[in-house]
């Protein structure tokens, strides 16, 4: 499968990614591969008119008009996934990887005290596959969970892309209900039986004892970009270039700006990225978590406070500029663990970042492969092969895709406490997919 998952990149060397000059001393920033000419698109022109009017924008506005503007934003009306999009996911690399995960969601509730309902969240559902890959372990498994009351909710802006889940997901005999104007705008029932719903907004998806998946969710989440000077930290923002009156360029803010205050005073790097957007999620998972149960699984390339530049554009598999031709590729930054961890401080425990390879081999992966191999024939054999090495092959995404969790305090303490736990009641099960536990 020759295909570019959006993680596959790592950190790109001069000769891989085209630069665009910012007006302070040379330094550079970085904008993807930059294409022969520019593309005048509608999202462009916007752009430029906004600027115009206000003036420069933050990297996070560009970001945020660029996906998701109602009216022309890129996840808005399109399908950027599969081979025919812009990128791939694991999902639809290999059915493994969604069955891993629904065994750790089981498993999770299991450990838990396998309460008498929950609700599987997912933000940013894509195509519908991993959820479908999930469900079928469910179903499977129907005999664990045959006392359980369970339903599915997708937080998912795209109105193309809800369209897909809906025909993935649901069973065709019971038509879905659509409602734009209420915060539930879907309605339905999974081929399993199982009731699912369709939000806007995390806020809006009741709260309860929940599960919550991320996967590929927080790395399109608008960042901030800020460039350590002499005069102190200023932010990169966005502006037009004053030789070409149709094309953007990086410049420096040239005083300090309100969003530096999410800057640690302790910040070695002299470039990083903060996404205030994903602060805010991951506080309001972490209050939902700490107050009704559950735990919620974040899936994503990122770093753990080290990267500084990766914000970065992806269109027909290939790297792109992201300034150039904005509203046709997806853009994306790695995402900083070590910031999940401060915002999700003092409500829940947190485990990871651990890589992707690590992960699936500790959920069992291989057990997995072997048990279908057996089955398959030739053909589905060589793409179980080609997905498996395309997950866990460090050099593609098995160290490039990290693991993160957020569970209760509780569900850690008396693992990380065993002197003082009580001798008449059971150690709690690990965390399955997690090597160590680390108290946080």
């Amino acid at each position: 499968m020759s295909v570019l998952a959006r993680g596959g990149v790592g950190p790109l060397c001069a000769a891989a990614r085209a630069v665009i000059p910012c007006l302070w001393r040379g330094k550079y920033f970085s904008s993807g591969r930059e294409p022969a000419e520019n593309q005048v698109t509608p999202m462009l022109r916007h752009l430029i008119y906004k600027i115009k009017a206000t003036g420069p924008i933050t990297v996070a506005e560009y970001m945020k008009e660029v996906l998701t503007n109602p009216a022309k934003g890129y996840y808005v009306y399109r399908d950027m996934l599969g081979e025919k999009g812009d990128f791939i996911t694991s999902p639809e690399i290999s059915q493994i990887f969604g069955e891993l995960l629904g065994i750790w969601f089981i498993s999770e509730w299991m450990a838990a005290g396998k309460n008498a309902a929950f609700q599987l969240v997912e933000l940013g559902p894509g195509r519908g596959t991993l959820a479908g890959d999930i469900l079928r372990v469910f179903s499977q498994l129907g005999s664990v969970l045959k006392n359980c009351d369970i339903s599915i909710h997708l937080v998912e802006v795209s109105e193309k892309l809800s369209e897909i889940q809906a025909l993935t997901l649901t069973e065709e005999k019971v038509p879905v209900e659509r409602n734009a104007g209420s915060p539930v705008y879907m309605k339905g029932v999974t081929k399993s039986g199982i009731p699912i719903s369709w939000y806007r907004d995390l806020h809006d998806v009741p709260k309860g004892y929940s599960f919550y998946l991320a996967h590929e969710f927080f790395d399109v989440l608008p960042v901030h970009k800020f460039q350590k000077t002499p005069q102190g930290w200023r932010e990169v923002v966005i502006d037009i270039d004053p030789q070409v009156s149709d094309k953007l360029r990086f410049v420096l803010a040239p005083c300090v700006t309100p969003a530096e205050v999410f800057i640690q005073r302790d910040e070695m790097r002299d470039h990083v990225e903060v996404c205030p957007e994903a602060g805010v999620i991951v506080q309001e998972l972490s209050q939902r978590i700490a107050i009704a149960g559950g735990a919620a699984l974040i899936a994503d390339y990122g770093h753990d406070g080290t990267k500084t530049d990766t914000f970065r554009g992806f269109c027909g598999h290939k790297l792109h500029d992201v300034l150039t031709a904005p509203g046709t590729a997806d853009l994306t930054a790695d995402v900083d663990f070590s910031y999940l961890r401060r915002m999700a401080e003092g409500q829940v425990a947190s485990l990871g970042p651990i890589k992707q390879q690590t992960f699936l081999k500790n959920m069992g992966i291989d057990v997995r492969l072997k048990v279908l191999l057996a089955k398959s024939d030739e053909p589905a054999r060589q793409q179980l092969l080609q997905g498996y090495d395309m997950l866990m092959n460090p050099k593609k995404m098995g160290e490039r895709f990290n693991f993160f969790a957020l569970l209760p305090h509780q569900r850690l303490h008396s693992r990380s406490h065993p002197m003082n736990a009580s001798p008449s009641k059971p150690a709690v099960s690990p965390v399955a997919g997690f090597g160590e536990l680390a108290w946080q």
